[in-house]
């Protein structure tokens, strides 16, 4: 599933709601707060269904976000309209906020799925996503000057930390949960969506206070399904890999057997246990510097924002990075190093390979999967590896 089927996805429940709220533009009357009692009840239907399917992963982290951002803008547009229309409102009052308990990300470090993602419309793509970051950014502008007034309403610092994550600006995202454990202190929702964008700010690594607010979820929360996904992952980039065997087993005795993260989650039991059986044969740390820069051309096609993924992974074997760091374009040329002090695997080691392809892709809206329109370039080398260096020019189109 792809970013911009979702995202039509609830275009469409902003359609269907659009075509019950006609009398908003007209004088107001008592249908008026009918209508938009009908739109909260249709809302709060709406991110039911969402929180349902998360659960059930259906939907993962992203596109749950994706989905529940239109749904907050939506609601807040047609609030915003009622109230201009209503000089007798009360004004100020949110709803969308009241409808939400904080939903943790399941797939957090789930880096640069299994291939390309068959997209609609290139130009569609960029031209809904630049609105949809628009009207997210004009929302959070809204929530700043909401939350001077009103510094101690939850609600508030939820939606801002959610739209700062959509924006994937995770620092600042981090320092809203910050805010949030301070203000409701010890919630394992709030504080598995600290330790998620601590971690995305600091390219995925758990290492440090993400991986404390985990622990204290698993003991707060034993079965929550995100938090164990998490804490497997903090144990993996430990080196603890059979606390982090133990985490994944329990999370697929929790996992629907249709669930799209099931085979995920089973792929890296497997990769776990394929280290634990060659630890007793020590494999000596790998370290690969890596040049990357882009041709000019596509270059000039994409924004400094954009990110940069820059990764290994093994040229047999799973597809999943092996190691992995996130630039931005602004940053290129630039040369990085890939160890196993930034594996995302959970298990397989650099060293591990005989040989491994590294590649760097420029994604236009931030997400893990290759998309169509993004940038791409790769090299592939064979071992021993420390010493070498990849350069890597980025001058194809993913189609």
């Amino acid at each position: 599933m792809n970013t911009l089927f979702w995202i039509i996805v609830a275009g469409l429940v902003l359609l269907a709601l659009a075509l019950i709220v006609p009398a908003l533009l007209r004088k107001p009357t008592l249908q008026d707060d009918d209508h938009s009692q009908r739109n909260i009840k249709i809302a709060r239907q709406r991110l039911a269904e969402l929180k349902q399917q998360l659960q059930d992963g259906i939907l993962d982290q992203v596109q749950f976000d994706e989905q529940y951002t239109e749904l907050q803008l939506m609601l807040n547009d047609d609030l915003e309209t009622s109230q201009v229309n209503q000089p007798s409102s009360r004004g100020g009052h949110w709803v969308i906020p009241v409808l939400v308990l904080l939903i943790p990300g399941i797939s957090l470090l789930l880096y640069l799925g299994l291939g390309d993602i068959h997209a609609l419309n290139k130009a569609e793509l960029q031209q809904t996503e630049a609105k949809t970051a628009a009207n997210v950014s004009d929302m959070i502008a809204k929530l700043q000057q909401r939350l001077k007034q009103k510094p101690d309403d939850i609600e508030g610092w939820v939606m801002l930390g959610r739209s700062y994550t959509y924006l994937q600006q995770h620092q600042n995202a981090a320092d809203v949960f910050a805010q949030l454990n301070r203000l409701k202190p010890d919630d394992a929702e709030i504080m598995l969506q600290y330790a998620n964008s601590l971690a995305m700010a600091r390219d995925g690594s758990m290492k440090g206070e993400p991986a404390l607010l985990i622990a204290k979820v698993i003991q707060k929360a034993p079965d929550n399904g995100n938090a164990l996904w998490l804490a497997g992952i903090a144990k993996a980039e430990e080196g603890d890999f059979a606390q982090a065997k133990h985490y994944w087993q329990k999370l697929i005795a929790l996992l629907p057997p249709d669930s799209e993260a099931l085979p995920q989650v089973q792929q890296m039991l497997t990769a776990l246990d394929s280290q634990q059986t060659s630890n007793s044969v020590a494999t000596p740390s790998v370290e690969i510097a890596v040049e990357v820069d882009i041709a000019p051309a596509l270059k000039a096609k994409m924004k400094p924002e954009h990110t940069v993924f820059i990764y290994a992974q093994a040229v047999n074997g799973p597809k999943m990075p092996l190691a992995i760091v996130r630039k931005t374009l602004a940053d290129l040329p630039v040369k990085v190093t890939l160890n196993d002090q930034n594996t995302m695997q959970g298990g397989s080691r650099l060293g591990d390979h005989r040989q491994l392809k590294i590649v760097a892709r420029v994604s236009q809206s931030g997400q893990a999967m290759s998309q169509p329109g993004d940038l791409i370039g790769g090299v592939e080398l064979s071992g021993p590896f420390t010493g070498q260096v990849a350069s890597v020019l980025i001058n194809q189109e993913v189609k």
